[in-house]
């Protein structure tokens, strides 16, 4: 809800877009762990028989002016070797520290960054046996994610992951306008677009997820329309429709662009929260008119695409299996503390980061992280399963909690409901957002961190 329909409704404003929830709680409410506990004794008592395995890798050739990931612009004097090398140490201890009094079993796994087709060929193999003969990862039986980029997504890359089980492969193209690339600072051309898109469709690899951004400075109903229609060309599994973010000690935000000051700003905020509304509901009505089901307000799916992409990974929405990530920008979940490496957006203190990762010989221990109690699991389950288009079933909340989300989040749910957020035609049972609940995810899931979570994200140290 704007400002201008807050007015109209007198419930206070809101805007639309306050952050993307991915993940509950942010690494900005991490802390280091005085106790440094061991990973052997974290991972004792949980359930390792349907774990999620991501793997992170921090390089891209260039960093787009909306990009706060955690990853450094290329790598020199055999950086890669050293940090495969660091992974693969940690890979081991990790394995160690899961033991082998019950069968660990991943189910999932994904290959993020960065780009992970930074790597070359050869880097991939290894990046993949360290999946498979460090962690005991089957690749080929279980769906396999793996984010690429335009100039990176080169044949001889891609043959290695469709060789290595690749169920999905997701590149970010942002625009297929040159103009709003530029104007978004990613140096990239649609002849260079087209091309890698035409190489992943010959991987043959079953899903192709297509990134795109709407709100760039320039943009228009008929130019986001052209870049829609330019990917629905190759006839994508999936679609992620992203709005742009100006986010503090990114490149745009050091350029000046975008608008998130009050008052004398406001007028201007409120314009291009209009826009990016707008496209989004553009974008949105476009894919449904062209066969995609929506999944969430970023992802739509194909309708007829492959049952593949229904197991592969969405907006990650696992309330209750556990996460291992390797990588100095990946964190792991157990049911008790949620944990990584130090975070940062700055490029220098990220170059530090993974040198110091790169340089470490005992990863036994979690250096990172932030407890999450029953409280906090219970917000953690609400707003990863309301944010999907699917709903909570309220039952499943209930066999896992003994409660009921209503009684425990009464305040939150109600505001929901008189905005108009919340679906009052969805079946008995089903707790499930509105269009316009949707189209507010960016708000509405923000909305349900805790008072501890806030106040730990407003006193983090931007670095």
């Amino acid at each position: 809800m704007t400002t201008s329909t807050a007015k109209a409704t007198g419930i206070p404003a809101v805007r639309p877009y306050e952050s993307y929830v991915y993940a509950y709680p942010h690494k900005t409410a991490y802390r280091p762990l005085p106790e440094r506990p061991v990973l052997r004794e974290l991972w004792a008592a949980e359930r390792k028989d349907a774990l999620s395995l991501y793997l992170h890798i921090p390089f891209c050739e260039v960093r787009c002016g909306f990009c706060n990931l955690f990853t450094r612009i290329g790598a020199p004097e055999e950086l890669t070797t050293r940090y495969l090398d660091a992974l693969d140490r940690q890979a081991v201890a990790v394995r160690d520290a899961l033991g082998d009094g019950e069968p660990v079993r991943f189910t999932a796994a994904a290959f993020g960054g960065g780009t992970p087709t930074f790597l070359t060929a050869g880097e991939l193999e290894r990046l993949c046996d360290i999946a498979e003969k460090r962690m005991g990862a089957d690749l080929r039986a279980v769906p396999l994610s793996v984010e690429t980029s335009p100039s990176t997504a080169t044949a001889d890359r891609l043959a290695v992951l469709a060789d290595r089980g690749a169920t999905r492969i997701s590149i970010g193209v942002q625009s297929f306008v040159d103009a709003e690339a530029k104007a978004a600072v990613r140096p990239q051309r649609r002849a260079e677009v087209e091309g890698a898109l035409g190489r992943i469709r010959d991987a043959r690899i079953p899903v192709l997820n297509i990134d795109l951004i709407y709100g760039i400075d320039g943009q228009t109903e008929r130019t986001w329309l052209t870049s829609l229609d330019a990917a629905l060309a190759w006839r994508p599994e999936e679609l992620y429709l992203y709005p742009l973010y100006v986010r503090p000690l990114t490149g745009l935000h050091r350029l000046g662009a975008g608008v998130t000051g009050p008052e004398a700003e406001a007028l201007e905020q409120d314009a291009w929260d209009e826009q990016r509304l707008r496209l989004y509901a553009v974008g949105r009505d476009h894919l449904l008119a062209h066969g995609y089901e929506q999944v969430s307000m970023r992802m739509f799916r194909r309708a007829d695409a492959p049952r593949e992409s229904a197991d592969g990974p969405e907006d990650y929405a696992c309330q209750t299996d556990g996460m291992i990530g390797l990588g100095c920008g990946a964190r792991s979940y157990t049911s008790a503390l949620h944990y990584s490496f130090d975070y940062a957006v700055d490029m220098r203190e990220i170059r530090s980061i993974i040198d110091s990762f790169t340089a470490t010989q005992d990863f036994s221990r979690a250096e990172v992280g932030r407890y999450v109690g029953e409280e906090e699991a219970r917000r953690r389950h609400l707003l990863q399963s309301v944010l999907q288009a699917a709903g909570l079933p309220v039952a499943d909340y209930r066999a896992r909690f003994g409660t009921d989300p209503w009684a425990d989040f009464p305040a939150e749910l109600a505001e929901f409901a008189a905005r108009g957020w919340l679906d009052e035609g969805a079946p008995e049972g089903l707790l499930r957002l509105s269009p316009l609940g949707l189209a507010h995810s960016d708000a509405l899931g923000p909305a349900l961190f805790s008072p501890g979570v806030r106040a730990a994200m407003a006193a983090y140290e931007r670095k």
